[in-house]
């Protein structure tokens, strides 16, 4: 009996975007070894965390085609762009990463609207307010690197930021999350 709930189209959209979730984690493995390798441990701490948050979206891809009875389709995946130049073009590059990550899962969303698949539908909006976390997060990383001094940033400033992104928290607040008691 077959048991698959996905249209081939969405299928293959859903595998497809698996991957570039498993490429997004080796973007930020990438940058995270080169940060390291550069001496700024916690902003690689930063986008190590920030690699493994990028494969648990890969899998839960991955196990949603599963549930709807699908065939799971892996390929290989793209190496990364070469290392960054500086920290402002890490953040730079991670900006205009999760941007086009954004795109992908629009086209995802239109997609299952457009064949009426309301369970993906469903499914996907997790990966939108998911997305408009980390367009923010890198926004708010490039903000600080700005304050910084971005290309210009001295070393003193640079480990300054290397020690806050140690314990800068993974999740960004959104303006959805915000009320008159918690601004």
């Amino acid at each position: 009996m077959d048991t698959n709930r996905l249209s081939k189209t969405i299928s293959n959209a859903l595998n497809e975007q698996m991957t570039r979730e498993a490429h997004a984690s080796q973007i930020y493995l990438s940058y995270a070894a080169w940060a390291a390798n550069s001496g700024f441990d916690g902003i690689a701490n930063f986008l190590f965390r920030h690699a493994q948050e990028e494969r648990n979206h890969m899998m839960k891809i991955l196990e949603y085609i599963l549930e709807r009875g699908a065939k799971v389709k892996i390929k290989a995946i793209p190496a990364p762009d070469g290392d960054p130049e500086s920290v402002n073009n890490c953040f730079e590059k991670v900006f205009k990463s999760e941007v086009d990550n954004t795109t992908e899962i629009y086209k995802l969303v239109k997609l299952s609207l457009d064949e009426q698949d309301w369970a993906t539908w469903n499914f996907m909006q997790w990966f939108v307010k998911e997305q408009t976390e980390e367009e923010t997060m890198a926004l708010k990383m490039l903000n600080k690197i700005k304050i910084a001094g971005g290309e210009k940033a001295k070393d003193d400033a640079l480990y300054t930021l290397d020690k806050d992104l140690a314990s800068t928290p993974d999740d960004a607040r959104l303006a959805e999350d915000v009320t008159t008691q918690n601004p």
